[in-house]
């Protein structure tokens, strides 16, 4: 069943998920971490919508195609078209602000990597991309302001923060739209701070977001 957007108080989006847009090393310790080169311009990627569950649902991964692991972002819903878009009018754009686990068949990912091949078979098979309900904008504060953290069986493993972004939220927008359009029901995915490890069957895991998100859920057995 295709996922629905909805807000933290139930209502779903009026419009249907669209493409899930992201951008890999959007925070300098993370691309350390994995002794990648920091960017100078925005990586991005796309995931098919077929890729996004519900977060509360119990976490699967294709465990035959080796280790997967979690990486927590922040995610933007998207609520007007945006080509060519200056930071305003991105900024604008967002009407729902969540959590999301961009996860990734690392051992696949590598292998990518040493062939200079798209990451895809790593980053958006069924089930890819865990999103959380969005926050509407009137329940969250400024975007430097916001902080997420990822608990894994209680113990602190990431935490976020919006000014740590290389390329801050409008900017990043802005950017994404000048290669292709951005439209009402895309999710942005902005990219994850260091602490990303593999997913370890039947653990907990629980996302914080500032303005009240907060959520727990497994990875199945």
């Amino acid at each position: 069943m295709r996922f629905v957007p909805r807000f933290t108080d139930g209502q779903a989006y009026s419009e249907r998920l669209g493409k899930i847009v992201c951008v890999g090393r959007n925070y300098a310790d993370h691309a350390r971490e994995l002794d990648n080169p920091v960017p100078s311009e925005p990586l991005l990627f796309i995931k098919p919508a077929t890729s996004a569950v519900p977060l509360e649902s119990p976490i699967e991964t294709p465990a035959w195609r080796g280790e997967a692991h979690y990486e927590t972002e922040l995610a933007l819903l998207i609520g007007e078209e945006l080509t060519h878009a200056t930071a305003d009018e991105a900024e604008r754009a967002v009407v729902g602000i969540g959590l999301a686990l961009d996860l990734t068949l690392r051992d696949v990912q590598s292998r990518l990597k040493e062939k200079g091949h798209p990451w895809e078979m790593a980053k958006a098979f069924d089930g890819a991309c865990p999103l959380s309900p969005f926050l509407r904008l009137s329940q969250v504060p400024n975007w430097c302001a916001l902080s997420f953290t990822l608990e894994v069986d209680g113990e602190l493993r990431q935490r976020g923060e919006g000014a740590d972004m290389l390329f801050p939220v409008p900017t990043l927008l802005a950017e994404m739209s000048r290669h292709f359009t951005l439209e009402p029901g895309d999710v942005v995915l902005t990219g994850t701070p260091a602490g990303v490890g593999p997913l370890t069957r039947d653990t907990e895991l629980r996302l914080t977001l500032t303005g009240g998100l907060v959520l727990t859920t497994r990875v199945a057995e």
